[in-house]
């Protein structure tokens, strides 16, 4: 979303601002992005959102922090090529999934500091962001826990 000017800026954060408090939180975050783009966002893609621009750690954004937010949509659709050849990095070959196989791999290739990490490991790094507790991380949840770092 590009804004022209500090007024329309403003007007866009009044309208995500339902309550009025000078903060929009992640519920009324959702509640727009919901209503702007015709998609359902989830409570942890919304708070990972919300932290990515909270300065201040209250949990809220105030009309600076809500401005970070906003980019060009040619931004965001290079943001996701970047995080989709990333995911494509990691995901095994034979499926369009980041398993605890596949992750441990990719480790050992890098020559990370990580690159002894066993299989549990793996499983237990791929479970804190494994948000539908099937045991990989799909692409959604893997751009979610992109956001958050």
């Amino acid at each position: 979303m590009v804004m022209a000017s500090t007024a329309s800026s403003s007007s866009v954060f009044a309208a995500f601002d339902k309550d009025g408090d000078g903060k929009v939180s992640a519920s009324e975050l959702r509640g727009c992005m919901a209503a702007a783009l015709g998609e359902d966002v989830s409570e942890e893609e919304a708070a990972a959102i919300l932290a990515t621009a909270d300065n201040d750690g209250d949990g809220l954004l105030d009309h600076e922090e809500f401005a970070q937010l906003q980019e060009t949509e040619e931004d965001q659709e290079e943001r996701i090529r970047c995080l989709r050849e990333a995911f494509e990095m990691y995901a095994a070959e034979e499926t369009t999934v980041i398993t605890p196989a596949s992750l441990r791999r990719m480790l050992r290739r890098l020559g990370s500091q990580h690159q002894q990490l066993g299989m549990e490991d793996c499983r237990a790094m791929i479970c804190r962001f494994d948000l539908d507790g099937d045991g990989v991380l799909s692409f959604d949840e893997f751009r979610v826990m992109m956001l958050m770092a």
